[in-house]
């Protein structure tokens, strides 16, 4: 056994190669799970006692032997290859490809331009919420059964502390801390503890949008979701369809015609030619007395807009996990590279 230990080591030390290939072969050759030292580890156990500390010794010498020849030609091969590279005038200027935006920042970063044209500034808050902000606020009180419409990820030492649920936690704090007139939108993630299918997620992207203003209306609210929908779609016809959230009042969900032109139009609207794409309604004015805002005074419209819904259906996407599964090729052909001019992915 002693034997067979001089022999590898001779081995390794005469070992020299400068191919990357017999390198990687040379290291799996010996640190393999089916190596040469694995078998020796193996064989380890029925050596005699009296035998076992020299092999032992010996076995650990042939280890860092390998370790140290592997690491000293895969740095002397790099040398060598970066050499080469500096000779090679033919090479591309970039041989590193650049990254792509995903599509959720493209989408979020058109809604936000969008906004920002007609005087909308950007509120930001903390994705770990407290029940005031996220529900109690904005009229869900303790025992509201709306609260079952969330299912909410709670910390687990403190069932006051959660991930918030939406993003008009974040319009909750904007309105403690400003006065009348407000205009913002809040983008953002959210959390939902929900069962993982090709259209939910747990984790999310929303911007939802807050206007507060002295004679605001409905007619307020409907006119700026047509410049929206015309800015982002190309598309102005819409529908207004009766809803319920607890803290607008009246409240509705809004819908695009998206049209019949095409079969994957069939089928993303099943055959209705109509398109959910958002929730809005005037601000409940229990929402503007909890946050010190006389609703007397002074009347609003919040809407909400699912960031990943509209990017599946800018882009055709069909299943919402494809936007969290990190397959760089499928960033390359949804993303933009800012560095490709001829690139049309961009919105």
């Amino acid at each position: 056994m002693i034997s067979d230990l001089d022999k590898y080591r001779t081995e390794v030390s005469s070992f020299k190669e400068t191919s990357s290939d017999k390198i990687e072969s040379f290291r799996i050759k010996y640190l393999g799970k089916k190596g040469i030292l694995n078998d020796l580890f193996t064989k380890f156990k029925s050596v005699p006692d009296k035998e076992k500390r020299e092999f032992g010794r010996s076995l650990n010498v042939l280890k860092d032997m390998v370790l140290k020849k592997v690491e000293l030609l895969k740095s002397q091969n790099f040398q060598v290859e970066k050499i080469k590279i500096s000779e090679d005038l033919s090479r591309t200027a970039y041989p590193i490809h650049s990254g792509s935006r995903h599509p959720i920042s493209i989408v979020t970063a058109k809604i936000i331009d969008i906004f920002s044209q007609i005087g909308f500034n950007i509120s930001e808050g903390p994705e770990i919420e407290d029940d005031w902000h996220n529900f109690t606020a904005l009229n869900l009180e303790e025992n509201h059964p709306a609260r079952d419409m969330q299912d909410t990820f709670f910390i687990q030492s403190s069932p006051d502390i959660l991930l918030r649920t939406h993003t008009s936690s974040v319009q909750v704090r904007y309105m403690e801390k400003n006065i009348p007139p407000i205009r913002t939108i809040s983008p953002g993630r959210v959390y939902r503890n929900e069962a993982i299918s090709s259209r939910s997620h747990c984790i999310f992207h929303q911007v939802e949008g807050l206007y507060i203003d002295d004679q605001v209306s409905f007619s307020s609210l409907k006119q700026i979701i047509l410049y929206f929908t015309k800015a982002l779609f190309g598309k102005s016809k819409i529908r207004f369809r009766p809803s319920y959230f607890p803290f607008t009042e009246p409240s509705a969900e809004v819908d695009i015609f998206w049209g019949l032109e095409s079969e994957t139009d069939y089928r993303i609207t099943k055959g209705t030619g109509w398109l959910e794409i958002m929730g809005c309604g005037m601000v409940d004015p229990n929402v503007l007395s909890n946050c010190n805002i006389d609703p007397e005074k002074f009347s609003g419209y919040a809407f909400g807009i699912g960031i990943e819904r509209i990017a599946m259906l800018k882009y055709g996407i069909t299943d919402i996990r494809s936007f969290y599964e990190s397959d760089f090729r499928w960033i390359q052909h949804y993303g933009f590279n800012p560095l490709d001019l001829n690139s049309t992915s961009g919105l």
